[in-house]
Formats: C-alpha cells, sequence, structure tokens
C-alpha cells in the first residue's frame, strides 16, 4: 500500500496526445517481444522518455519493466500453444535470473550506469555477430545438444545469473542475453529460445518493476497503456516468429541479429559521452 501511495506521487499527468502516444509505444514493444523474445524494455525506455516525453527516468525504467513483465506473459500463451515453449529450462533460468535480477535492480537505483552502458551496447553488438555464423547442419546441432545436456544446468545457472542481474541493473527484460544464452547453453532452436525466453523476460520485469515499486518508482496508469497496446502487438509479432521459425531459412536470426546491433549503435551514441 505505501508503495502505491509513492507511486501517485511520482506519477506524471500526461495529455491526450501522450496517452496515444503510450499506447503506440506499447503496440511496438509487444509486437517486438512476440517476434524475437527481447527488445521489449530496450525499445519502451527511450520510447517512454523520447517519443511521449515523460520527465522521470528512474519512474520509465519502473513503469516500463511492469509494462514488458505483463506483456512478455501475454505473448507466451501463443508460443506456447504453437509448442515454442521448453518449460524446464524456462523455469530454472527465470527462478536464478529472477534473485540476480533483485540485486542487479537495487544497484541500478544509486548507480550511474552510462559507462556500462557503453561497455553493454558493445557486447551486443558481439553477440549480434555471433548469431549471424552460420548455422551448424541439423545432425551435428544434435551431437553437440547431447554433449550439452550433460552440463546444461550448470550452463544455464550461470547464463541466468549474469543475465537476471544485467537485466536489474539496466532496466530490462533481457531478451537479448537471454535469446542466445538458451540457444548457446541448451542447443535449442531459434524459435524455441524466443518462446521459452518470454517467461524470464517477464519474471525478470516483474522483479525489477516490484523493487522500483517499493521506492514510489512506478507509474500505473501509464504502465497500463502500454500494456493495452502490448497486448495487439504481441499477438501479431508471435503469430509472425511462428511462422517465419518454421520456415527453417535462418529468417528470425537476420532479423534479431539486425535489431540488437540498430539498438547498440543507439546506445554507443547516447552514451558515449560518458567517456
Amino acid at each position: 500500500m505505501l508503495a502505491l501511495v509513492h507511486a501517485s506521487t511520482a506519477a506524471v499527468a500526461l495529455s491526450a496526445t501522450q496517452h496515444v502516444l503510450s499506447v503506440v509505444s506499447g503496440l511496438a514493444v509487444g509486437f517486438t517481444l512476440g517476434l524475437i523474445g527481447g527488445g521489449g524494455s530496450i525499445l519502451a525506455v527511450p520510447l517512454l522518455l523520447y517519443l511521449v516525453g515523460y520527465p522521470n527516468p528512474h519512474v520509465v525504467i519502473g513503469t516500463t519493466a511492469l509494462a514488458v513483465s505483463a506483456n512478455a506473459y501475454i505473448n507466451l500463451i501463443p508460443h506456447a500453444r504453437a509448442g515454442n515453449v521448453r518449460w524446464r529450462d524456462g523455469v530454472v533460468f527465470a527462478l536464478v535470473g529472477a534473485v540476480a535480477a533483485f540485486g542487479g535492480s537495487t544497484l541500478g537505483k544509486a548507480v550511474d550506469g552510462k559507462r556500462l552502458l557503453f561497455l553493454f551496447a558493445i557486447l551486443m553488438l558481439v553477440i549480434a555477430a555471433l548469431m549471424l555464423r552460420p548455422r551448424k547442419p541439423a545432425h551435428a546441432q544434435d551431437v553437440l545438444a547431447e554433449h550439452a545436456a550433460r552440463g546444461k544446468t550448470l550452463k544455464l545457472v550461470a547464463a541466468a545469473a549474469l543475465v537476471g542481474l544485467l537485466s536489474g541493473f539496466f532496466g530490462i527484460g533481457g531478451g537479448f542475453l537471454i535469446v542466445p544464452g538458451l540457444v548457446l547453453s541448451t542447443g535449442m532452436s531459434m524459435i524455441a529460445a524466443i518462446g521459452t525466453s518470454l517467461f524470464s523476460v517477464g519474471t525478470f520485469g516483474l522483479t525489477t518493476a516490484l523493487n522500483y515499486a517499493r521506492s514510489g518508482l512506478l507509474d500505473w496508469t501509464v504502465a497500463g497503456l502500454y500494456i493495452g497496446g502490448g497486448v495487439i502487438g504481441g499477438w501479431v509479432g508471435s503469430r509472425m516468429a511462428t511462422h517465419l521459425g518454421r520456415s527453417g531459412k535462418g529468417t528470425l536470426n537476420v532479423i534479431f541479429a539486425a535489431l540488437v546491433a540498430a539498438v547498440a549503435l543507439y546506445m554507443l551514441y547516447r552514451n558515449l559521452a560518458a567517456f
């Protein structure tokens, strides 16, 4: 209750135009989450700051974390129905990562992370390059998956802890890291990693949002507008992802890598002054 009171005092009265822009931003966030399992918060934060014009960066992080969390859980439903979710891997990743996300978000509320954002953007460029590497033949992937299965849990735990920490610190859902993390640690397909990642994205985002709400750094009205737009965008994105993922032409890998690289370059530009 105390968090709700604080949140109401931190909220900003928006114009009708800003309300509409919030819904449009939610559409973009939901579509991105449904299509590639990531990019929700990376898009949500700058959209709310620069397109909608919300003045408080910390409230923006808390609010978008809640909106992305809800949209991720909603987008998880059509992916689960299509058989794109590996529940065991998703639950392990989410539980371990959520603990790390709480620690990361606690640190993020008190630290200026511009330099780390710059370095994080470089990491994103590396990830984009890795995702564009030619895929190994199917039989080779099966062999690698069998070997990886023996130590898969340890790899999942390590990857989840790192991704969760970064997710909480930067106030992002972490899909950009969760998807390649699942692919590299378990050998699952790209479409399975996208579907599975949404469970972790939702859990990480909810953990971060609750931590920010405790400090009154969450605008419930804007979060609701984002979620409303995200439901429609996510439905379209998830259907497109399932279609592209079954085409077998690596289209999702290219889309994922291109968006990661574009956002990374923008982050480098925005945070260059930190050095």
